[in-house]
């Protein structure tokens, strides 16, 4: 099997090479593989490879993203003043498959008009449905004839789930005026709930695009120029002529002490016959491009890099989803949360030997799209109305905000007593806010210029989202009967004597319940406590964005670079805007378009059969 910890001094030159191995780069490796077996391709991913059980099994998700986590690569961002001066720390995949080998595995789809958003031929609703239906193998209900059934990835329930929450926060949801969605992610759907598909297969495992893509012709042998090189950092693609011909690369000194010691020695290169696609994500791609001299010049010349094409879209106009996370009490019972593995009355090695349905649980079982309205729209204040007015009103199908339930206490479990929490996740869509992340020297191991940039625009039109979503999910939990009050730590400290003041209940509120009445003083709480908590949903995109080189773009809809042949981008950093949905799904698609176009560009026919 072609895969190493360190490339074979003799593999010094490849046809094609995948500088990362995430959700992506998977992707296009595999798919260019099967289209031309004699077509010789390398990934060079930084991280290990994904063969850990924290990966495979979803209820052990969370392991990846604890600090300290290998599978992880922790941006540290800049101190921001408007989020209470906090540094924001925002993972991303560190590890073969990405974010797909450590995410929350939620099947979410981008809206039909969220594709139309990015004007941009070849990459509409129309045009990407058939990379939407080729990825997947779809086992929910599909009345629209939307999704695929004969993909890589199984989408399913999984193994297990919390049907008595899920059951509540669905008739809460419609109480309050919205419905449940037989099928959210048909591109169409919008304003309710649904029940929850995952990227688990229906015996429990997680679909990775490194498990479901590359792992299996790597196995299979009949693949023989299809390399994988794990633990190695790329520095920078080699440009010469105007034209990309290789990378240089090291071993990565967190996985390989011998390349710290090594220094310069440890740099080694590697030529591209044809082509090289850069898939390090919306955070490491712009680092990758700019190292190697592809920037903003003022950027270029402040880390010491030698220009070699003019690109200031590099690293600009960064976006994610802003999430706030709020815990409540509950009368479920153990089994129907995860609280027994938090609070550590259950062993995973146990759970793992006897093979326990629950491990292929993600905790969440129902999600939404939600929009507010008119009345909601009204009270946020004219510049929010104007706002919605201008890139809601017409779009029905454009959520402000997604919701999910969590079946588990996802805070310091030594904050409360062990027993039984769910947790209500938000995030904001669209934002209007934008950050950056730029290179501050030559070497990978160089502090990052990062800014999130989170709740920065000059409306607070980002805050009142958050503010609307808050309140939202606070109505909806009210209403269920499992409800036992808020956990503090969760939420804002409205003052005692507040009608929105937490509680501790021994029953479930009754009768006809009135909105919580929140006073100034408590939306100024309010809006000091977001700011003091939102946090990244790790959804970052946008940072080499596919648009006009005059308006910012790094990328052309062929995914080329701007003023280097040989070279595309294939992640999240180029999508033009944001997309109503946990990206996963979306950097899939762009995995599988990224590979349709490089297989007709190098001229290697019709793919062959998974």
């Amino acid at each position: 099997m072609n895969l190493y910890t360190e490339l074979p001094e003799n593999l010094s030159e490849v046809d094609v090479i995948i500088a990362g191995g995430g959700t992506a780069g998977c992707i296009v490796a595999a798919r260019i593989a099967d289209a031309d077996p004699d077509l010789s391709v390398l990934v060079i991913e930084g991280g290990s490879n994904n063969d850990s059980p924290t990966i495979r099994f979803p209820a052990l998700f969370l392991s990846n993203l604890m600090p300290g986590s290998k599978s992880s690569i922790f941006y540290q961002a800049n101190q921001e003043k408007q989020l209470g001066d906090r540094q924001l720390t925002v993972p991303s995949g560190g590890v073969l498959g990405g974010g797909s080998s450590i995410n929350l595995m939620m099947y979410s789809r981008a809206q039909r008009s969220d594709f139309d958003s990015w004007k941009v031929p070849g990459w509409s609703a129309d045009e990407m449905l058939p990379y939407l239906k080729k990825l997947e193998t779809y086992h929910g209900p599909d009345p629209n004839n939307t999704h695929g059934h004969d993909g890589p990835i199984q989408v399913s329930t999984g193994t297990y789930c919390a049907t008595r929450l899920q059951n509540e926060f669905i008739s809460a949801v419609e109480h309050l005026g919205w419905q449940e969605i037989q099928d959210l992610q048909n591109l169409e759907s919008c304003n309710g709930a649904q029940r929850a598909l995952r990227y688990v297969s229906p015996d429990g495992a997680r679909q990775d695009t490194a498990s479901r893509y590359l792992h299996p012709r790597l196995q299979a042998g009949n693949r023989p120029n299809l390399h994988v090189v794990v633990q190695s950092q790329v520095i920078r693609v080699l440009v010469d002529g105007g034209r990309a011909v290789g990378v240089e690369f090291r071993r990565n000194p967190l996985f390989q002490q011998d390349a710290v010691d090594a220094g310069p020695s440890a740099v080694r290169t590697v030529k591209a016959r044809k082509m090289v696609v850069v898939s390090c994500g919306a955070l490491g791609t712009p680092a990758v491009l700019e190292r190697s001299g592809l920037g903003d010049p003022s950027v270029l010349e402040r880390a010491g890099v030698p220009l070699v094409a003019a690109l200031p879209g590099v690293g600009r106009e960064y976006e994610d989803h802003q999430l706030t996370l709020h815990l409540y009490r509950s009368s479920l019972e153990p089994g129907e949360t995860l609280d027994g593995m938090v609070f550590g009355s259950l062993d995973p090695a146990v759970l793992i030997q006897n093979n326990d349905k629950i491990l292929g649980w993600n905790v969440m079982d129902v999600t939404c799209k939600l929009r507010p309205n008119k009345t909601d729209v009204a009270a946020l204040g004219a510049a929010f109305q104007e706002a919605w007015d201008r890139d809601f009103e017409k779009v029905p199908d454009r959520p402000l905000g997604m919701m999910a339930c969590v079946a588990a206490f996802p805070g310091d479990p030594s904050s409360v007593p062990a027993g039984q929490y769910f947790a209500i996740s938000t995030f904001t869509l669209y934002p209007y806010s934008r950050g950056h992340i730029h290179i501050t020297g030559p070497d990978p191991s160089d502090r990052l210029d990062f800014e999130t940039g989170f709740l920065s625009d000059p409306h607070n039109l980002d805050i009142k989202k958050n503010m609307w979503l808050y309140k939202t999910q606070r109505e909806l939990v009210r209403r269920m009967e499992i409800y036992r009050g808020e956990v503090s730590g969760g939420h804002p400290p409205f003052p005692t004597g507040s009608k929105a003041a937490c509680v501790e209940l021994d029953a479930p509120l009754t009768g006809v319940l009135s909105n919580i009445e929140y006073s100034a003083e408590d939306d100024a709480i309010l809006e000091q406590w977001v700011r003091a908590n939102v946090n990244t949903t790790w959804h970052s995109l946008g940072t080499c964005k596919m648009a006009p080189r005059e308006a910012g773009g790094v990328v052309d809809g062929r995914l080329n670079v701007y003023g280097v042949k040989g070279l595309k981008i294939a992640d999240l950093s180029i999508p033009p805007r944001n997309v109503a949905a946990n990206t996963n799904n979306t950097a899939m698609a762009i995995g599988e378009k990224a590979a349709d176009i490089i297989i007709e560009e190098l001229g290697l026919g019709k793919q062959l059969e998974d």
